[in-house]
């Protein structure tokens, strides 16, 4: 079991941030089969897999894949995540820019709990431009792999953000990390059973937490440098992800038009336009044309949070969607 124990600086300092190479990182392992607990459904498997495998052709991603083992990876290509507005591009660039000495140091480090044999994956990993290369590479691969779905994805870690940070509000950090999965609150710590044994004392930092697709159904963590202590957790909602969605209820749609029928049963957590927009794959013009007409006949409401307006169902709302569902 890992315990991050922690103080109330600690948790006055917790953060939230996302982590688009991370997401990459997670897809790349599953895809080549080096996550053994983790597994795509067959739909997103059957899509992805032969790009995967045009990829896995490239040395590049070879040497960054050689790099991993069942437990450890290099931390200088998954750099930590600020806050909640990293792109890719922004990883990307703290790649180009890991110091090369620190890169050898961890490139040694890998290949000796799990050597390569591989001439061309050696090549990358000797070479003096080996950040850029790998950074490359794995641009190539988000492009290839996740660059299309990720609004979607993003969509749905952001609004687990909201789903906590409103939990955080209501209740405190006890009721936050409610039901966040392989995660518990005890006794003034956070613990994670399934995690390797050790207690790790935060000191004042803050938690750094980081909702994730691919890290499903599992969790991950980090309790050393350059990393934070980090919590790396199932978003919610992502069970959900893998299933084909259904179509609304006829009924309701019928009422409302198909487009306000799924804004509506896509709101059973508050969300902004864009959210919705990229969760429905929609366009925000039209997402917010129909929420407009929801709000005017009482379906919802809206509250500012930040720099979001977020939209939520109405108690007769909930009705409508709960009467006209299956």
């Amino acid at each position: 079991m890992l315990r991050f124990e922690v103080t109330a600086d600690d948790l006055l300092r917790s953060r939230f941030a996302l982590s688009p190479l991370f997401e990459l990182d997670s897809l790349l392992r599953i895809l080549a089969g080096m996550s053994r607990e983790k597994h795509l459904p067959e739909a997103w498997s059957g899509r992805l897999r032969p790009a995967y495998r045009r990829l896995a052709d490239d040395p590049a991603i070879r040497a960054a894949l050689a790099l991993h083992s069942p437990r450890h990876g290099p931390d200088f290509l998954v750099p930590p995540p600020p806050g909640l507005t990293q792109t890719i591009a922004d990883d990307l660039a703290a790649v180009r820019a890991t110091p090369p000495a620190l890169a050898r140091h961890e490139i040694r480090a890998c290949l000796a709990r799990r050597p390569s044999t591989d001439p061309a994956v050696l090549a990358i990993l000797h070479d003096a431009d080996v950040c850029a290369l790998l950074a490359a590479a794995l641009e190539r691969a988000w492009h290839e792999l996740l660059a299309a779905d990720w609004p979607r994805l993003r969509a749905i870690c952001e609004r687990d953000v909201l789903h906590r940070t409103a939990g955080l509000g209501r209740g405190g950090w006890a009721e936050a990390f409610d039901g966040l999965p392989h995660v518990r609150w005890r006794a003034g710590g956070i613990e994670i059973p399934r995690l390797q044994v050790g207690t790790v004392s935060v000191d004042g930092a803050g938690l750094l937490l980081v909702p994730s697709v691919f890290v499903w159904p599992g969790v991950a963590a980090y309790s050393e440098p350059p990393w934070p202590a980090t919590i790396i957790y199932a978003a919610r909602g992502v069970g959900a992800l893998w299933e084909p969605a259904p179509p609304p209820a006829e009924a309701l749609a019928a009422l409302v038009g198909t487009t306000r029928a799924r804004l509506l049963v896509a709101l059973d957590e508050p969300a902004s336009t864009t959210q919705l927009a990229r969760t429905l794959q929609l366009a925000p013009g039209a997402v917010g044309d129909h929420l407009a007409v929801l709000l005017r006949a009482g379906l919802l409401d809206r509250a500012r949070s930040g720099r979001s307006v977020l939209y939520r169902r109405t108690p007769l709302g909930d009705a409508l969607t709960a009467t006209a569902s299956p």
